[in-house]
């Protein structure tokens, strides 16, 4: 099912459908204010595994997660860089993405990350909502490999098809934004992708911030 969420009653049929979704191990996609993403519950290992199939991602290649709060990241963590923080605080939500360790007792199998996880709170509220619903996600851009990058969920929908349970319809999002990656668990932090934040707005508030050569 395609809902339109720029109406306010297909928005709250969505969003409910979407939780009811990701809930029962089914994927969904989603705005994420840099590009169209498909997803699934971060603690649902099937539905991780099936995510990695769809896209034809093997383990090695790193499951990013979103979360729909500052709150939600701290319960991932056994403590938070204070770079990582402060980047948090300054950034969230947006187009920064972190590397961070995760709990080792978090009962979840998003790939061989050695320990740690990328993540990110989108700057849309469609996802927004839906991530405060469900819980960490793992997101992935909605787009088969070697096909474009779709601008719609309706285009989305026209790649992935019945894969997907759920899309959730927000207009055209423009061309995909690469999200800017700090990895945090580096002692100092390493810029390893810029993107719309650039490497002096990003010192201006973790100054021994490190670029990657």
């Amino acid at each position: 099912m395609r809902y339109d969420c720029r109406t306010l009653a297909e928005r709250d049929q969505g969003i409910a459908a979407a939780v009811e979704a990701v809930k029962s191990g089914q994927l969904v996609v989603l705005p994420t204010g840099t590009m169209y993403g498909v997803g699934a519950n971060a603690f649902d290992a099937d539905a991780v595994a099936g995510l990695r199939r769809l896209k034809g991602h093997g383990r090695d290649v790193a499951s990013p997660v979103m979360v729909g709060s500052q709150q939600t990241l701290d319960g991932l963590v056994l403590s938070l860089p204070q770079a990582a923080r402060e980047l948090v605080e300054a950034f969230w939500p947006g187009e920064l993405s972190i590397i961070v360790e995760h709990a080792p007792s978090l009962s979840w199998d998003i790939g061989d990350t050695d320990g740690t996880f990328l993540v990110r709170q989108p700057l849309h509220p469609v996802a927004l909502e839906l991530l405060r619903e469900t819980g960490p996600m793992v997101v992935v851009g909605a787009a088969l490999a070697g096909q474009t990058p779709p601008t719609t969920a309706e285009q989305a929908q026209e790649q992935l098809g019945s894969a997907v349970s759920v899309y959730l319809e927000a207009g055209p999002h423009g061309e995909p934004v690469p999200s800017t990656i700090v990895d945090c668990a580096e002692d100092p932090p390493l810029l390893l992708r810029p993107g719309t934040l650039t490497f002096e707005t990003l010192r201006g508030v973790v100054p021994e911030l490190s670029e990657s050569s």
